[in-house]
């Protein structure tokens, strides 16, 4: 089986099938499943959290990344990830599968069916894919005003469509100050234009939440008696932009698109786990 993502992961495990990609899909940091979903069987514990947004709190279940990895962590005990995160291309010559890292060949796959879920660096067997839609991410810094208690922001916006604020990872330990991501909802052409640029992000960030009646650090009192605010200061960490997810359409014999949604893949992990007993027993 070849793809990385969630879905394909599940798949993967549920099946017992081996699993080759080229790039780790790990999904999005905030990405949470369903709060009423069971998954004491895989050995977490209750994983609902209570997220604060302006209009109330909101109850997310345990993170995507966090099952990801638990999964990934079972298959590789169980032998099913081979070349783990070595193979950098992905190339099918009509017959086999060949992968290769940087320098070289690292080894040819002779298979009756593949399952595949999507790789970036496959070549040679599925069809033009749709480049004209993407998922960027921008992760906004906050040098001031970054104290505050919330913790999400849902706009009717495809540009800084949601902003997640976290604990920032610039400073040791647990901190009050927060930074954040916004994630924007982009076309081809949006990417490279300076109005959907990082720079715009960090404005449409601020004025997303001054808004919202957000405020910064209190500064006194003005001569009418009003408390003054400082304005938020911000600065980008990093952008990162990819392709919008979707599965490829496969033009090659032997290699199939699975026509499964995460929902249906969930719904029969519990009786599927029962095959990793053996490794579950020690979680």
């Amino acid at each position: 089986m070849i793809g990385s993502s969630l879905e394909a992961v599940i798949f993967a495990f549920n099946e017992q099938l081996p699993i080759f990609y080229s790039k780790s899909a790990k999904p999005f940091r905030f990405d949470y499943l369903s709060p009423d979903l069971d998954l004491s069987y895989l050995k977490f514990e209750d994983s609902k959290t209570s997220l604060k947004t302006i209009d109330g709190e909101r109850t997310v279940g345990l993170a995507k990344t966090s099952l990801w990895e638990r999964l990934v962590f079972i298959m590789s005990l169980n032998g099913q990830m081979p070349l783990s995160n070595l193979c950098t291309s992905i190339r099918f010559d009509g017959e086999n599968f060949i992968f290769s890292d940087e320098y070289a060949k690292l080894i040819d796959v002779e298979f009756n069916k593949c399952y595949y879920f999507g790789d970036d660096a496959c070549v040679d067997f599925f069809s033009d894919v749709d480049t004209s839609n993407f998922v960027c991410y921008d992760w906004i810094a906050f040098n001031r005003g970054g104290k505050h208690e919330i913790d999400y922001i849902k706009t009717n916006d495809d540009f800084v469509s949601e902003i997640w604020f976290y604990s920032s990872d610039r400073i040791d330990g647990k901190t009050e100050v927060k930074d954040a991501c916004a994630v924007s909802y982009l076309l081809k052409e949006q990417v490279t234009d300076f109005n959907y640029s990082e720079t715009m992000a960090r404005f449409k960030l601020v004025h997303e939440m001054e808004s919202r009646g957000m405020k910064g650090k209190f500064n006194g009192y003005g001569p009418n008696g009003r408390p003054k605010h400082y304005r938020f200061r911000t600065s980008c960490i990093s952008r990162r932009v990819e392709r919008s997810p979707q599965k490829d359409q496969v033009q090659a014999e032997k290699v199939e698109n699975p026509k499964i949604s995460e929902k249906d893949l969930l719904e029969v992990l519990p009786v599927c786990s029962e095959k990793y007993a053996k490794i579950l027993k020690y979680l």
